[in-house]
C-alpha cells in the first residue's frame, strides 16, 4: 500500500528531477567552454605579452618554408628570447651615435639597447651571461645591437668583442676631430663648470705649440690609431663608418647604408625626418610608440665653447697627417679641413 502510494506520487517529483538534471548539464557544459577559453587565451596571451614588448615588432619575413604555412608552425620564431648583440655601434663620442642609435631603432627588424652598458670596458669581469640580461628581447631574424662609443678607443675591447663574436658587425661614427674635441671640452664644463680653458689644456706648451695628444678629447679624435687596433681583430668589410656630418646633412643617405651593412631591408627613409633649424639637426618627425615629433634631448646639439682661431689652426696642422692615414684606412676621405 506504501509502495502503490508512493509510485502514486512519483510523477509530481518528475519535473523537478528533469530540471535538476537539465541544470547539471548546463553546469558541466559552461564550466568546459569557460575552461576552454581560458586555454585558448592564456596560449594566445603568451604570444602577445612576448610580442607588446616593442610595439614595433613584426614577425620577421621568411623566404624558406612552403607557402601558406605560418611562421609559428615551428613555434620557435614567434618567442622573442635575449641574445648577444650582433651588431654593435663602438664609437665615437660626440660623433652622433645617439642620434644614429634613435634612427635605428625605427626599424622594426632592430630590437636595441637604449643606455650604453659599458661591457667591454668596464663591466667585462660580469661575465657574458650579465651581458645578454642586459639585452631587450628579440624575435628570430630580427638584429640586436647596443652601443658603447667609448669601446673605439679602449684598448682591450677588440679582443673582447671578438671572444664574444667573430661576425659581428662593427659601427663608427666619425667626426671631425676638432669640432668633435670642442664638442667633447663643451660637455666636460656643463659638468665641472671649473675646468681651465681648452687652450691650457689642449697644449702641453702654449709657447712650443706642443699638443697634449693624450689628453683625452684630443686622444679619441686619433682615428687611425684606434683603427689599427680594431683592424687587428676584425675584417674592414665588418666595420661600417659613418659620417658624422653627413648624419645631419642627409641622415636617410647615411641610415640606407647602415640599413645595407646590417643587411636590412631600407624600411627608414627620408620619410622619417624633418631639419629642425633651432636645433641645427635632423628629428624623427614620429619615434617608436608616439605620434609627436622627437629631437634628441637638451643635452644635444649644445653651443660650442669659442676657440681662439689659432689654437684651431694648429690642431688641423696636428690632426691632417692622422686624417690622411686614416682615410687610407677607410677607403674613403671624409673631407675634415
Amino acid at each position: 500500500m506504501a509502495a502503490f502510494h508512493h509510485h502514486n506520487h512519483h510523477p509530481h517529483h518528475h519535473p523537478s528531477a528533469d530540471l535538476r538534471r537539465l541544470f547539471h548539464r548546463l553546469t558541466i557544459a559552461s564550466s568546459l567552454s569557460i575552461l576552454c577559453f581560458s586555454l585558448v587565451y592564456l596560449l594566445t596571451g603568451c604570444c602577445e605579452s612576448e610580442l607588446t614588448e616593442n610595439s614595433e615588432i613584426k614577425p620577421p619575413a621568411r623566404d624558406s618554408g612552403p607557402p601558406g604555412l605560418e611562421a609559428n608552425s615551428s613555434g620557435k620564431e614567434w618567442t622573442a628570447t635575449r641574445r648577444l648583440p650582433q651588431a654593435l655601434i663602438i664609437g665615437v663620442k660626440k660623433g652622433g651615435t645617439r642620434a644614429l642609435l634613435e634612427f635605428l631603432r625605427l626599424h622594426p627588424d632592430i630590437r636595441a639597447l637604449g643606455s650604453e652598458p659599458h661591457f667591454f670596458d668596464r663591466h667585462y669581469a660580469r661575465g657574458l651571461d650579465w651581458y645578454r640580461s642586459m639585452m631587450p628581447k628579440a624575435l628570430d631574424g630580427q638584429i640586436v645591437m647596443e652601443k658603447t662609443p667609448r669601446y673605439f678607443v679602449t684598448v682591450e675591447t677588440p679582443a673582447r668583442v671578438h671572444a664574444m663574436s667573430q661576425d659581428v658587425k662593427l659601427i663608427v661614427v666619425v667626426r671631425d676631430p676638432v669640432t668633435r674635441a670642442i664638442s667633447d671640452y663643451t660637455q666636460i664644463i656643463s659638468k665641472t663648470p671649473d675646468i681651465p680653458p681648452f687652450e691650457s689644456l689642449a697644449f702641453k706648451n702654449r709657447t712650443t705649440g706642443q699638443i697634449d695628444s693624450l689628453w683625452s678629447p684630443l686622444w679619441i679624435g686619433l682615428y687611425a690609431q684606434h683603427m689599427e687596433r680594431w683592424l687587428a681583430w676584425f675584417p674592414r668589410t665588418q666595420i661600417h663608418l659613418v659620417s658624422g656630418e653627413k648624419l645631419i646633412s642627409d641622415p636617410a643617405g647615411e641610415l640606407g647604408k647602415v640599413q645595407d651593412f646590417l643587411g636590412l631591408q631600407r624600411i627608414v627613409t627620408d620619410k622619417h625626418f624633418y631639419f629642425n633649424k633651432t636645433k641645427g639637426f635632423p628629428c624623427l618627425k614620429k619615434p617608436e610608440g608616439s605620434s609627436k615629433p622627437h629631437c634628441l634631448g637638451k643635452t644635444k646639439g649644445r653651443t660650442h665653447a669659442s676657440i681662439d682661431p689659432e689654437v684651431m689652426q694648429r690642431l688641423r696642422d696636428f690632426y691632417k697627417p692622422h686624417n690622411q692615414r686614416f682615410y687610407q684606412m677607410a677607403g674613403q676621405d671624409f673631407g675634415w679641413q
